[in-house]
């Protein structure tokens, strides 16, 4: 069960996203399926297209588990973007688990709409205490949603027991460089309600001691500077439109935020990329 410190990032996470402001600002900057860090292929490439493109790349590293006759599971599955082109280009089952409610309203109604409610069950629940038996998926996903976890140890647990014995866990995170302080990263990482990030080294560690084989990290952390770039001149741009979709005082939050996530990017504090490893 979830110890003191994941309850309390949970709690803060649901606050944070069952939010009109922060649902308003998603929707409209960072496309509002995706909301994930973006792979690019030219500096003014727009956030939506960036952050499929890391999807893509995600699932081409577990494509050979991904069939009408697997299930995924996705933890942390925000607007649903993800399990929705699993669910099309593969047509497996995926189940995604999310603590926001009102994100899984929207993608329950736009799985809906495009017609892949049948293949897609989303789940409010937490990713610390999966309530599915064990060995029950062939894929575990997640992307950017371990930052957010208290227990990152309990977290990849639960990950691992709910694989099936040849399954695959893939995830991104945004992570910390190796000898990055926690005062390093303390402002950027504050809205987040943890103390600090992980390093891939953290997860590397806790994925061997769970007995996964085959970890790779593919390092993209390059990607940083870019995709904080891009959203941060995008919330800029259209900073008089935001004012009239959601709150002028989160407006004025992002806008003194954004630029810390931009300066960690350049510092080169952050870590950012795909993890992929086996079970057996």
């Amino acid at each position: 069960m979830p110890n003191d410190d994941a309850s309390l990032s949970e709690d803060t996470s649901q606050s944070y996203y069952d939010t009109p402001d922060v649902d308003g600002f998603y929707a409209a900057v960072w496309g509002g399926d995706d909301i994930h860090t973006g792979t690019y292929e030219s500096p003014d490439e727009p956030v939506a297209q960036a952050s499929l493109r890391t999807i893509e790349h995600a699932a081409d590293t577990v494509a050979d588990l991904l069939s009408p006759a697997r299930a995924v599971l996705d933890l942390g599955s925000g607007y649903g973007g993800a399990t929705r082109y699993l669910a099309e280009r593969f047509g497996c089952r995926v189940t995604a688990l999310n603590i926001s409610e009102s994100q899984n309203r929207r993608h329950r109604r736009t799985n809906a709409e495009r017609g892949l409610d049948h293949l897609v069950e989303v789940v409010t629940g937490s990713f610390h205490d999966i309530p599915f038996a064990d060995e029950s998926f062939d894929v575990v996903w997640s992307q950017e949603a371990f930052c957010h976890s208290g227990d990152r140890p309990l977290l990849l647990r639960e990950a691992v027991r709910v694989l099936k014995p040849d399954g695959a866990l893939v995830f991104t995170d945004l992570m910390a460089r190796e000898d990055a302080s926690p005062a390093d990263l303390e402002a950027a990482v504050a809205r987040l309600g943890v103390d600090a990030l992980a390093t891939p080294a953290f997860y590397r560690r806790q994925l061997d001691q769970l007995g996964l084989s085959r970890t790779d990290f593919d390092d993209r952390s390059g990607q940083l500077v870019r995709h904080y770039e891009r959203i941060t001149e995008e919330t800029r741009r259209r900073e008089q439109e935001l004012r009239g979709l959601i709150s002028p005082g989160y407006v004025d939050t992002l806008l003194a935020n954004l630029p810390l996530w931009v300066d960690s990017a350049h510092s080169g504090h952050l870590r950012w990329g795909i993890f992929h490893c086996r079970r057996g």
